[in-house]
């Protein structure tokens, strides 16, 4: 057995989570690659936005109603809450990027219908599709920084989605204002602005953003999206007409809440039993997921109430344009801005973000209940502070919920969970502004009449049709003393609605309490999936050399790979122990080609296999990769040595020859835009056996890593040892070569071997025996996840680290006896001391608390 590393092949640790070939990504390779998912963003917000202050003047030129102007905003939350998990699983199962683009076409296709509209029906049917592609904007977004960006420096570049967020969200309704208020454009651009911005955003996402396909066999689940959809819908159907089309306690009530209940358990049960499911029920055995999901839900209702009734706050309670009605909510856009950015910038140094949450809570909590109180002719400064208080609320808690969420779960899981979290959090903004815009217009009602009671009978006429919950007033063909009325009544309406979302935007503060502040992750969504590759192909007690990681790599690629136990995390963790900056090659040999690889056209790579002699090599098998280790093409040599395969387009790749009784040879070649001609000449090979003992029984060590190198270090063949310590390789090259060997509970040992030019050269291993160091790092809530511990010998040097897993457990193996200390941290640093014996192991558990716990 014998195998090669191609030359530029080799992956690298990604510090923020690693490019599409592997290496690490700066901070301007990141930018280049958010600059369009940004750009996608600011198109999914500002369709949200451009149109609320638009919309009482877009109502009532469709001749709707105000449970119409509730479903403008409601049917494009609808649809996005009801997609938003579905978008996230795909993106768990298909290319992110293919996905993001195929969001903004629909965006693209249900902003240009609803531009078209003549009627409220037809309007609200278009924000149905553009809330779809809405939908996989925002969860993709969010799922896209996890892939690239390590929970740690993730702070950092949700800011700018912060600020993406805050000029969107400030941006649309002075846009939209601005629109409506120009005779010569009128409403219906609010719909047609963003399609220009959103196929500029097509048109960057291609260039820039890059991302690593894994290709696996997928289902789609369905049956959970329907069922999920249609429970969310039937909800708030009910909401949206109960008191006013029918009572509270009605017949209707009872069928259509009965009937999202059944719908409900029918999606639990679907869920249970899928292989695919769309929003996983084992994600909510982790307290953090579940109460993040909860939490998620109340700043919903406070994060949409702001952005949906401010605008008739100031336009039908403070007779103000479209345009103002968007300038004045500025400070709480302002607020929202600084402290997502500020919060995120922080975290990024600490690491810290439970803080955050907590106080994001109280604020947003403090803000609504104060805006509770304002009236239709409070002083604008007063509504101004309210506002920037909850907007800095909304700014904590927003990001930070997906945050914590991301760094609880597995890089598979990564979309499911962070669209579950965005799910929850839409369908709060859907239920609330359904519910509570019903509320606001029966409150408004009964204002209305308590204030006619005032003015007598004479303007009880006037006022029959305004005092409707079913319309929206014209205030400027009012009376001067019912317009004061029907003013008084809509900012009194309103404030009430804000006291209502101030009692959710408590319990949501509530929860955070009780969410566990748990350590950011370093590593990326694809920086751990490398690793989680990695550790699946390293056999249990080898260590985290990049020769060993590789040369595994190369058994499992040939066909070799073994049936392994399952073991504690720390078996596999010591990967990270090698030298910064390297990968197995399992990590990258799963991540896609780049952007120069994709299949537009195939360029003809020709030539001749050639042994010794430059005789022909019939039969040696000839594979095209690509520099990120993806295959691209495999042709057989004919009886001449002649083969053929296509490059996919321009670009470098590797070119691997192997065949019976020959040296496999790697080869890097360039293709322009002609046919390339390429001859491989490939090697004899000679055999290598030998023996693996123990030095102090003489006994077979079996399961024993043996490697061999050659004089440059590369891998040429890898292997594990029989039951009596026995290993052999047929078909290596004469010459000096390296034989390293490593096995559980002994120390490594490397020794050079000359490999005859003839036969089969033997040797005989004997292996001394090493002691070894494991345990549990535990915290006040139970073991704890990605704490690293290093491991430092008496004269001060660093002997190794290691992450801990999901269990807490570490482990460092292979030690000399003597005195050693252990650097535990995560939480403030532990340092203890310990003996090691010069065998066996020795358990050693370490406790990390913050102080005062």
């Amino acid at each position: 057995m014998a195998t090669t590393t191609p030359a530029g092949v080799r992956g690298s640790h990604a510090k923020h989570g690693g490019g599409p070939d592997g290496a690490p990504m700066t901070h301007r390779q990141i930018m280049e690659a958010l600059s369009g998912l940004l750009l996608g963003m600011f198109v999914a917000i500002l369709s949200s936005t451009i149109v609320s202050n638009a919309l009482p003047e877009i109502i009532g030129d469709l001749g709707g109603g105000q449970s119409a102007y509730t479903w403008v905003v409601t049917a494009a939350l609808l649809s996005m809450t009801a997609t938003t998990p579905l978008w996230g699983k795909l993106a768990d199962l298909y290319s992110k990027k293919a996905l993001v683009q195929i969001a903004l076409v629909i965006y693209v296709l249900g902003s240009a219908a609803a531009g078209l509209s003549q009627n409220a029906g037809t309007l609200i049917a278009c924000r149905v599709v553009q809330g779809v592609g809405v939908g996989g904007l925002s969860a993709l977004a969010q799922i896209v920084m996890a892939a690239m960006i390590s929970p740690r420096e993730r702070g950092r570049y949700s800011g700018y989605l912060g600020a993406t967020f805050a000029v969107a969200t400030v941006g649309g309704p002075l846009l939209g204002g601005v629109i409506t208020d120009t005779s010569w454009l009128g409403w219906r651009w609010c719909f047609y602005v963003g399609v220009p911005f959103a196929v500029i955003a097509l048109i960057v996402l291609q260039k820039t953003l890059h991302l690593p396909v894994v290709k696996r066999d997928v289902k789609v689940d369905w049956g959970g999206a329907f069922f999920i959809s249609a429970a969310v819908s039937l909800l708030l159907v009910w909401v949206t007409f109960a008191g006013d089309k029918y009572d509270w306690i009605s017949w209707q009530t009872y069928a259509m809440v009965g009937g999202a209940i059944v719908l409900g358990l029918l999606f639990v049960l679907v869920e249970a039993k899928a292989s695919e499911p769309i929003i996983p029920l084992r994600l909510f055995r982790n307290r953090t997921i579940t109460l993040s999901s909860i939490a998620s839900l109340f700043v919903g209702v406070a994060m949409f109430t702001g952005t949906v009734f401010f605008s008739q706050y100031f336009q039908l309670a403070r007779d103000k344009s479209p345009t103002m009605s968007g300038v004045m909510t500025i400070p709480m856009i302002g607020g929202l801005f600084i402290s997502s950015t500020v919060s995120g910038q922080v975290i990024t140094k600490t690491g810290k973000w439970k803080a955050w949450l907590v106080s994001g809570g109280v604020l947003v909590t403090a803000g609504l209940g104060l805006l509770g109180t304002i009236r239709y002719d409070t002083d604008y400064w007063k509504i101004a502070i309210f506002m920037a208080v909850m907007g800095l609320g909304i700014g904590m808690m927003m990001q930070n919920l997906v945050l914590s969420t991301q760094n609880q779960v597995a890089p598979e899981d990564l979309g499911s969970a962070s669209s579950t979290v965005t799910f929850f959090r839409s369908l709060g903004g859907a239920i609330g502004v359904s519910a509570l815009g019903a509320v606001m217009a029966n409150r408004i009602t009964d204002y209305v009449k308590d204030g006619l009671t005032d003015l007598g009978p004479k303007y009880a006429a006037a006022a029959a049709g305004s005092s409707s919950s079913s319309s929206i007033p014209d205030m400027d063909k009012l009376p001067a003393p019912l317009r004061t009325v029907m003013e008084s009544a809509y900012g009194h309406g309103i404030a009430d609605v804000f006291l209502i979302a101030s009692c959710l935007a408590l319990l949501a503060f509530v929860v955070t309490l009780f969410i566990k502040e748990v350590p950011l992750r370093t590593s990326g969504g694809l920086a751990q999936a490398a690793q989680a590759n990695a550790e699946a192909a390293t056999p249990t007690g080898v260590t985290g050399t990049p020769e060993v990681a590789e040369a595994t790599e190369a058994a499992t690629a040939s066909g070799a790979a073994q049936e392994q136990e399952k073991v504690p995390s720390w078996a596999v963790a010591t990967t990270e122990a090698g030298p910064e900056g390297t990968q197995p090659l399992s990590a990258v040999a799963t991540m896609a080609a780049g952007p120069g690889e994709q299949a537009f056209g195939g360029i003809p790579v020709r030539g001749y296999v050639r042994g010794t002699e430059s005789a022909p090599v019939p039969q040696a098998a000839v594979t095209l990769i690509s520099l990120a280790g993806r295959q691209l093409g495999r042709s057989v040599a004919q009886f001449d040595g002649s083969y053929a395969v296509d490059a996919p387009g321009t670009g470098s790749y590797v070119l691997i020859a192997s065949a019976d009784g020959f040296q496999p040879q790697a080869s890097t070649i360039v293709v322009n835009d002609e046919p390339v001609a390429y001859d491989i000449l490939l090697s004899g090979t000679s055999g290598l056996s030998g023996v693996v003992r123990a030095v102090e029984t003489g006994t077979p060590v079996k399961d024993a890593m043996v490697i061999v190198t050659d004089v440059r270090g590369d891998v040429l063949a890898t292997g594990t040892t029989g039951e009596q310590g026995e290993f052999s390789f047929a078909e290596l090259v004469p010459g000096a070569v390296t034989v390293a060997v490593n096995a559980a509970g002994h120390r490594p040992l490397a020794l050079p071997v000359e490999v005859g030019g003839t036969g089969v050269t033997r040797v005989e291993v004997e292996l001394s025996s090493g002691a070894q160091v494991q345990g549990v790092v535990r915290a006040p809530g139970g073991p704890l996840g990605d704490a690293r511990v290093t491991l430092v010998d008496a004269a001060g040097n660093v002997v190794g680290t290691a992450r801990t897993g999901a269990d807490g457990a570490y482990a460092f193996t292979d030690l000399d006896s003597g005195e050693y200390t252990v650097i535990a941290t995560g939480y403030p640093p532990v340092a203890t001391a310990l003996t090691v014996g010069g065998r066996g192991v020795d358990d050693h558990d370490i406790a990390l608390s913050h102080p005062g716990e």
